[in-house]
């Protein structure tokens, strides 16, 4: 499933997609908490915007999203734990440039997929779907408002 920031952002919503056994990947706002081990053997609650500042930028890999105009972003995926979940989840941290200072535009994402699928270049294009499933619903909402 993809979801947006709003159901990314809601614990509850997320908890009950997992009882039903569904993968998703959604949105996630920058001051949402999380905890991650930042230093060795030190588990922290940090927000994702400062968890983003503080990733080397080696964490970040280069990804090309061939959409109507090619361009490039900076992908890291981390395992996190977040309060009300037990196990980890993947959160990335997708830029439009290789570091967080010199970014205009910063997105933070969440799935429970395997992190061995859940790879820079899964989660941009399959994030990027999620235009076209919107784009088609509008389609198809316009077709049945004309009938």
């Amino acid at each position: 499933m993809l979801i947006d920031a709003g159901y990314g952002n809601n614990t509850t919503f997320l908890l009950e997609l997992e009882k039903r056994r569904l993968k998703y990947l959604g949105g996630l706002a920058k001051n949402r908490k999380v905890i991650s081990q930042i230093e060795p053997n030190k588990l922290q609650e940090i927000r994702l915007d400062e968890l983003a500042k503080a990733l080397p930028v080696e964490y970040f890999t280069p990804v090309q999203l061939n959409l109507d105009k090619p361009k490039t972003v900076w992908v890291a995926p981390v395992e996190v734990e977040l309060s009300q979940l037990e196990g980890t989840r993947t959160i990335a941290i997708v830029m439009n440039a290789s570091t967080f200072d010199s970014s205009s535009d910063v997105d933070y994402f969440i799935t429970n997929v395997d992190s061995k699928i859940a790879t820079p270049d899964w989660i941009v294009t399959t994030y990027a779907q999620k235009n076209w499933v919107e784009v088609f619903y509008r389609e198809a909402l316009m077709l049945v408002r004309a009938i």
